[in-house]
């Protein structure tokens, strides 16, 4: 099970210590999801989502700042004997002393930070889903062409890295090569190199090519959501293959469906091409234009005729 560290947290979002639990370092974050505690605050604690990253905003503070102090403490008190992972002050506001006082007692962490509280809240919950989306690591290579992100497999020697060093060459670019981590977020796949092979494209009898050293800066990318899948494989004399584009085959990672294309190899053929072509076919597709419709009425009204 994916899950996120406090020091990782801090390091993306920036955050100020306040007070730093002496097991700050074991502490992990399995939820993407971010509590605001208004209603803890004002003393109601059944179905708390305490296991969440907790955030106080402007309207907790100052209400806060309007309870009786005993009733205050009683409410911090009983807050921080949960198992927060967190407590996040927003809006660069100073923190109460009582705040500081039972995290203390309870051992728990609080930062803040100076980002408005909905902005803080939306950019900690898109790190929080993309780093603990589900993911799997895949064998092959992914390229963005024109625009499109393009899975890349097939067996080792196949002509995959070739393949992406070719379409570098024409201007695309390479998100990985030979292991491709793919993250499941929002029900769509995005694609990211591992940190070891990043940049990086291995062509046998050469070695290992540092693409952005070599290409420059444009010539790479982070990540890329991927949208359809190319399944290289060599040419078998006995097999058919889709010759009019009535295949409406499917690759399933993480369940999630994309399109997918066998693409037959053999000396001669030009992959990386039919690759540019595939991107394209797939996104006039997106807009609405299927060559086949247009073969299929040129075919029945020559027949017709």
């Amino acid at each position: 099970m994916m899950y996120l560290k406090i020091d990782d947290l801090k390091k993306y979002l920036g955050l100020i210590e306040a007070y730093t639990s002496t097991n700050s370092h074991l502490v992990k974050i399995y939820a993407a999801e971010v509590v605001r505690p208004g209603l803890q605050m004002a003393g109601f604690f059944d179905w708390f989502s305490h296991e969440r990253i907790q955030v106080l905003g402007k309207t907790e503070v100052y209400y806060l700042k309007t309870l009786e102090k005993s009733v205050k403490e009683e409410r911090l008190d009983k807050f921080f004997s949960f198992d927060v992972p967190i407590l996040i002050v927003a809006n660069d506001m100073d923190i109460d002393e009582d705040i500081i006082k039972y995290a203390q007692k309870h051992d728990r962490t609080v930062m803040k930070t100076k980002q408005k509280t909905m902005k803080f809240i939306n950019e900690t919950v898109n790190y929080l889903e993309e780093q603990l989306a589900p993911e799997k690591t895949v064998h092959g290579v992914c390229v963005e062409v024109f625009g499109t992100g393009m899975l890349i497999r097939g067996k080792s020697g196949i002509g995959k890295s070739e393949t992406a060093l070719e379409l570098v060459k024409r201007g695309h670019r390479l998100i990985a090569d030979d292991a491709v981590i793919v993250r499941k977020i929002d029900n769509k796949l995005k694609g990211y190199c591992p940190e070891l092979t990043k940049h990086l494209l291995e062509i046998r009898g050469l070695g290992i090519l540092d693409i952005k050293h070599l290409y420059g800066v444009g010539s790479i990318k982070i990540d890329q959501f991927i949208n359809l899948v190319i399944d290289l494989e060599e040419w078998d004399e006995n097999k058919e293959y889709d010759r009019l584009g009535l295949d409406d085959t499917k690759a399933d990672i993480l369940d999630v469906k994309l399109p997918l294309v066998t693409v037959p190899v053999r000396p001669g053929r030009n992959i990386a091409t039919v690759v540019e072509v595939a991107a394209k076919n797939y996104r006039q597709k997106l807009l609405g234009y299927n060559t086949l419709d247009l073969y299929n009425r040129r075919f029945y009204n020559v027949t017709e005729d």
